[in-house]
């Protein structure tokens, strides 16, 4: 497999990655606005979950940064409402609308965005439905937010100890250079991304996991981080295991965004009929490890393990707490 030495370098190239560090930036804000205290909605899920009736109400919102805006402005627009509708998904729910707050220098600058996210919410079928608009600024930025509903809920508080970790991800794209996105989207037939988004919401309402997140900025890894630290368990990455497109280097793919990918948690008994609902879609799935009793989040190769994180010496987001009962 990797070896010793490449398991070392790859552990230290995430534990000092950005997308991770931006994650450890999280716990700061959130004590500032006073988020960890005790509050009637918890934070630090994918989105923000308030009961309504049978069901409840989900809100998220996504920023990005102003790098990626001027480089790629068209698939700044497409992303705002790709990442958004994965939260949904990621917390068992269907989108309903999206809105967003965009500044840029004229009309012009505004434009490509505004295409790409009109091209998103077709796709999905969302509607965007308002927002905020600045078109007189010396630069070009983007926020934006939604709205969905989710019969019964995926956390990321509910992983347990001797839940298998299942990791899924479309590889039926290709690297949106120069950054570290796995775009399997913008030429995908619409039906086939609804259909695709559908499996996270029948795993919920089925209830063959209660716990997933969607792979964001942090990577596989990060992401993983992030669930098991709102979980407080700990969890073991087999590396020989993960689901990648050929020649991808490990410490590459362990840092990227994919447009679909999603941590699922599942009890054993459950595995197989989870991949089974992934590999129908022609989703890339596998059963990539193990959450455990401790706080430790490490990776596997062969006889080796190696540490990337120990929540018990320092919080990473600093949530560790039960969401509203799913």
């Amino acid at each position: 497999m990797l070896g010793t030495v490449a398991l070392d370098s790859i552990a230290q190239t995430l534990r000092t990655s950005r997308g991770i560090a931006a994650k450890h930036d999280i716990a700061a804000v959130a004590a500032r606005l006073l988020l960890t205290k005790e509050s009637a909605v918890a934070v630090g899920d994918d989105c923000a979950a308030i009961p309504d009736g049978d069901g409840y109400l989900l809100f998220a919102i996504e920023g990005f940064i102003n790098e990626f805006v001027e480089r790629d402005p068209w698939f700044a627009g497409w992303c705002g409402v790709m990442v958004n509708v994965s939260d949904i998904a990621a917390m068992g729910g269907r989108p309903m609308a999206v809105v967003d707050a965009i500044w840029a220098p004229g009309e012009n600058g505004a434009a490509p965005v505004l295409e790409g996210m009109n091209a998103a919410a077709q796709a999905y079928r969302v509607p965007i439905v308002g927002g905020h608009t600045n078109i007189r600024t010396d630069r070009g930025q983007l926020a934006v937010g939604i709205l969905g509903r989710a019969k019964r809920l995926l956390t990321s508080f509910d992983a347990k100890p001797r839940d298998r970790l299942i990791a899924a991800v479309d590889l039926r794209g290709r690297y949106r250079e120069h950054f570290s996105n796995w775009e399997a989207a913008t030429d995908a037939p619409p039906a086939r991304l609804l259909a695709d988004l559908e499996v996270l919401p029948q795993l919920a309402e089925a209830r063959l996991s209660s716990a997933a997140k969607d792979i964001s900025q942090g990577g596989l890894v990060g992401t993983a981080m992030m669930l098991a630290e709102c979980s407080r368990v700990g969890v073991i990455i087999d590396v020989g295991e993960l689901p990648r497109p050929p020649d991808v280097p490990f410490d590459r793919w362990l840092q990227t965004f994919p447009s679909y990918g999603f941590l699922v948690a599942s009890p054993v008994a459950h595995v197989a009929e989870i991949l089974a609902k992934f590999h129908a879609r022609k989703i890339a799935a596998a059963d990539i490890g193990e959450f455990t009793a401790d706080h430790r989040v490490a990776l596997a190769d062969d006889d080796t393990i190696e540490t990337i994180w120990d929540f018990a010496r320092a919080p990473l987001m600093g949530y560790a707490r039960p969401l509203v009962p799913a």
